[in-house]
């Protein structure tokens, strides 16, 4: 039988040690968090593979679990320190709520597939408040936010999400086409925001930012 204890301590030593994650923090967390819990069922044994995991598809939305050290790195770049007050949005089953719970923030995980959403909230518990609603939209009411984690490409600036933030709060996201993109972080300063590309990542689109069609002549 699986050890998976070991298998997360290799995944923190061997995948995300060697990808430039160095906070102590985001690696005890991911340490610490059962991976295996947030997988689809039977798929248990590939949870620390370094591979993104599909985790299902509605309405042409595919949700995935990205891969460790994809992962890891945004996270980290989001700087979640505890009493943070941090968004995920397209949770899919929560694992990435569960992370930034462990680091000590206050999570609200935004999920809008049902099915999906009901496997977080029982595997999420009292670690987050699940919300069901449209990933482009974000949970205004329960703004601002320090920290927003998208897990899911996105091809067009979401405004309505770093409109969430709190000042000198972050968003990550990975950004971009198909081709090309890239891990990107925002900052939020007053009205404005920087923003920055942290390193090349592929994810599945999220289609509520893909951009709108050109016209065809």
């Amino acid at each position: 039988m699986l050890d998976f204890a070991q298998a997360r301590r290799l995944m923190v030593d061997c995948q995300l040690r060697t990808f430039d994650v160095n906070d102590n923090a985001v690696l005890d967390a991911f340490d610490s968090v059962p991976r295996e819990r947030f997988m689809p069922q039977g798929r248990e044994g590939f949870a620390y593979i370094d591979q993104t995991i599909r985790l299902g598809e509605a309405e042409g939305d595919v949700r995935v679990m990205p891969a460790p050290m994809v992962l890891a790195r945004m996270i980290q770049a989001l700087q979640v320190r505890p009493g943070s007050r941090a968004l995920d949005v397209a949770t899919g089953h929560g694992y990435g709520a569960a992370i930034l719970a462990r680091l000590g923030a206050r999570v609200v995980a935004l999920e809008p597939v049902a099915a999906l959403a009901a496997v977080a909230r029982e595997r999420l518990g009292d670690q987050a408040t699940l919300i069901e609603g449209a990933v482009e939209t974000g949970a205004a009411a329960e703004a601002p936010f320090d920290a927003i984690l998208v897990e899911g490409r996105v091809e067009t600036r979401p405004q309505a999400l770093l409109d969430q933030l709190a000042d000198e709060g972050r968003l990550v996201c990975v950004l971009g086409p198909e081709r090309g993109a890239k891990a990107t972080l925002f900052v939020r300063a007053g009205n404005a925001f920087g923003s920055r590309p942290l390193f090349d990542a592929a994810l599945p689109p999220l289609k509520a930012f893909a951009p709108a069609p050109g016209f065809a002549f």
